[in-house]
């Protein structure tokens, strides 16, 4: 399994904001997203060879219980297959112990990891890259495959605002979605840096009032302004 780096911080984002995590942040992602903060990230080779059971070895380096497996894209080979390790790493981490969250675009329903939070981004028309070639484009929704992710694991559903009219998009995508609590929606403001998440951040609170999901926050990006590692 390739990987680009791991280290240890607090959680950015999500329903386990400010919690410290050890993330493992896979080498590899089959799209280019427009506002990808982790590009850097997107080559498959680009990272060092490790087993499943040397990346646990790794992980118990830090004392953090929250493990946060990334990428990239981490579920997901360059062709769309299963990224090969993924099931037996997940369990060996379960067993050390270890919450598993997994970030992912879901773009892809794997059967039988063990996770403890799945943390599912689908990709809004923002997301889009016009010079990335068809291939490489930010996906569109799967709505079968977030159904059966959602249906299978413990789930939240976060979606990258950049203009409070993408709401309109994200209620298209939950309409189609089975039993989705709106305490499980979070709105993140689109951001690179810190100043840019303050300005973006009260018309998506404002959103958040209206329709009752919770305002995503991006913890890394208001203390440490999106620096690597954090």
């Amino acid at each position: 399994m390739y990987v680009h780096e791991m280290y240890c911080a607090l959680q950015g984002e999500g329903a386990l904001v400010g919690l410290p995590s050890v993330f493992v942040r896979f080498a590899g992602c089959p799209f280019r997203c427009r506002w990808c903060d982790t590009a850097f990230a997107w080559d498959y080779a680009d990272g060092v060879d490790l087993t499943p059971a040397r990346i646990v070895e790794q992980v118990n380096r830090w004392s953090p219980r929250f493990a946060v497996l990334t990428g990239g894209e981490p579920l997901a080979d360059r062709d769309l297959s299963v990224r090969p390790g993924l099931d037996d790493l997940t369990h060996l981490l379960k067993a050390a112990g270890k919450h598993i969250t997994i970030e992912t675009a879901g773009v892809l329903f794997v059967p039988d990891l063990a996770c403890d939070l799945m943390s599912i981004s689908p990709k809004l028309a923002n997301a889009a890259g016009a010079k990335a070639p068809a291939s490489h484009r930010a996906p569109e929704p799967d709505i079968e495959i977030l159904n059966q992710l959602i249906s299978v694991y413990p789930y939240q559903l976060k979606f990258v605002i950049e203009s409070p009219g993408d709401i309109r998009e994200v209620r298209a995508i939950l309409d189609g979605l089975d039993s989705v609590r709106a305490d499980r929606v979070m709105l993140m403001p689109q951001a690179g840096t810190r100043e840019e998440f303050l300005r973006k951040a009260p018309a998506v609170g404002t959103l958040c009032k209206e329709t009752d999901f919770r305002f995503g926050h991006r913890l890394h990006i208001v203390l440490w302004d999106n620096k690597r590692g954090t």
